[in-house]
């Protein structure tokens, strides 16, 4: 019993080590290092890609939360802008905004 356990053991190791030798002579010929270098691109771009991702959510939920518009105007405190009898513009503060009257 004790040589056969010995003796599946040892062929089983040898064909682990041949199977590994083969991968590792794989990776390192012309065509393995390409793709390894083209997994390396891919797996960089799918990461740019996730991040620009989650980047874009975040910020429409941060928008969201402060009530801030598309392109950074407040959507409930927005002061608006007119002219007065003399052709000068003013500003029209609306009650909610909180910054000073005149600023926006």
């Amino acid at each position: 019993m004790s040589r056969g356990l010995w003796f599946v053991a040892g062929a089983g190791a040898g064909v682990y080590a041949m199977i590994r030798g083969r991968r590792a002579a794989e990776a390192l010929t012309v065509d393995g290092l390409r793709d390894r270098v083209g997994a390396a691109v891919v797996g960089a771009r799918m990461f740019r890609d996730e991040v620009a991702q989650g980047k874009a959510e975040a910020e429409t939920d941060l928008r969201q939360r402060t009530g801030l518009g598309p392109h950074g105007a407040h959507e409930l405190g927005v002061a608006a802008s007119s002219t007065n009898q003399r052709g000068r513009s003013t500003h029209e503060v609306d009650p909610l905004h909180q910054d000073k009257e005149g600023t926006s």
